[in-house]
């Protein structure tokens, strides 16, 4: 079952569940707008870890909070004479977390884009100089990722619209302490994480009894590396593409 943020009318909110966990009666959050801003933060902390664990185990089928109306790519111009491209946030102002793929349009009146492909200046032997020394102009083939943003290994030598297209994963839309009727973006039958981590996380502060139990629930969702146990968000990225059929490719040995 999905959940809203904040439901005092039919009380099956993410906020509702938190009060019932740590056994305070309604209203105890909803109905104080310091308690209830303070929860917020905590639910948007319970966020950013369940997108860590959906990013490490979505394979080609990329998460993405589903309450963004864009998908997690980025367009901008290249520029002439211009080699580094910054990316801090995205259109929409949300931070970029992550860049998986670049592509560009290779010429000033090209229409499709091409993949390039990405380097590490610092630790690859890989032919490309990409420092201010090299001058050379051109088209660009790779691009080395350093801080937030992404190199080129050649001087782009003309100037294209939208011409850089590039493929993020990014922060999900946090809550905010007068939402309502919002649900987290990610499948219904997470959404109770959300409550069970906060309410985890008010268990530990307050030293509550609770905290044994609730810790357990979050680590049916979670996981635990050291312990072996494999958590449901995990489990349900990690087998998403249905799709998608494995196959077997031969690989030549060196050897023969």
């Amino acid at each position: 079952m999905s959940l809203a943020f904040n439901d005092t009318t039919n009380f099956k909110g993410i906020i509702q569940i938190i009060e019932k966990e740590i056994e305070k009666e309604r209203g105890f959050i909803s109905g104080n707008t310091n308690r209830l801003k303070e929860t917020t933060a905590d639910v948007n902390l319970a966020w950013d870890d369940y997108v860590y664990l959906a990013l490490k185990a979505s394979g080609t089928w990329q998460f993405d909070d589903s309450n963004f109306t864009d998908y997690p790519i980025i367009k901008t111009a290249i520029t002439q004479g211009q080699r580094d491209y910054t990316f801090t946030t995205d259109e929409g102002s949300n931070l970029i977390l992550d860049v998986h793929k670049v592509l560009i349009r290779p010429s000033a009146s090209a229409t499709d884009y091409v993949e390039i492909y990405p380097i590490d200046q610092q630790t690859k032997d890989h032919g490309a100089d990409i420092t201010s020394e090299n001058t050379a102009q051109g088209v660009p083939t790779y691009y080395d990722k350093t801080a937030n943003g992404i190199i080129f290994d050649r001087i782009p030598s003309y100037t294209r619209s939208e011409g850089l297209k590039v493929l993020i994963n990014r922060e999900p839309s946090y809550f905010t302490s007068s939402d309502t009727t919002k649900k987290p973006g990610c499948p219904g039958i997470h959404h109770r994480y959300f409550a069970l981590k906060a309410a985890l996380d008010y268990a530990r502060r307050h030293g509550l009894a609770s905290y044994a139990r609730l810790r357990e629930e979050v680590v049916s969702f979670e996981g635990d590396e050291e312990k072996g146990i494999t958590g449901s968000i995990e489990r349900y990225f990690s087998r998403r593409a249905r799709d998608e059929r494995p196959r077997l490719i031969p690989r030549l040995s060196p050897f023969v």
